[in-house]
């Protein structure tokens, strides 16, 4: 599945967030959360995190150097599982939430193959700093 467009949801005071209806069936065999680089936290279906796990490992000469185990710390050692509910909500952990800082409200972004949660001031900016870069990236006339 192809996550896109951008939704605003709610995430209530246990942590649980409701995933988009379109977007529930692929979260049906579960998901995994983990933060992004940008202060925002990423979600994935379990086959996409096996997916960019595995590229990101591959990448690297397997456990042998430093490097590659760096890697392998910073990808998973803060990733978490996720199941999904009766009413189409996923548990996101409270050291999560409080390491980017949402609560209530939140912005949910389609980043093709996982969704990011933003908080949505931080959202607002980044949507700002993207639209300068497409512009300075604008070829002149």
């Amino acid at each position: 599945m192809f996550f896109f467009g951008t939704f605003e949801h709610s995430i209530d005071e246990r942590g649980r967030l409701a995933i988009p209806a379109r977007y529930r069936r692929a979260f049906v065999d579960g998901g995994v959360v983990r933060p992004g680089p940008d202060g925002c936290l990423e979600i994935y279906t379990q086959e996409t995190f096996d997916q960019e796990a595995q590229r990101r490992l591959d990448s690297e000469d397997g456990n042998r150097s430093r490097s590659a185990r760096r890697t392998r710390r910073g990808f998973m050692h803060d990733a978490y599982s996720l199941e999904l509910d009766r009413q189409g909500r996923v548990l996101v952990p409270g050291l999560l939430r409080d390491n980017v800082s949402i609560e209530g409200r939140v912005a949910l972004v389609g980043c093709g193959d996982y969704i990011e949660i933003w908080d949505p001031d931080r959202w607002a900016k980044e949507l700002e700093r993207v639209a300068e870069e497409e512009q300075d990236e604008e070829p002149a006339e």
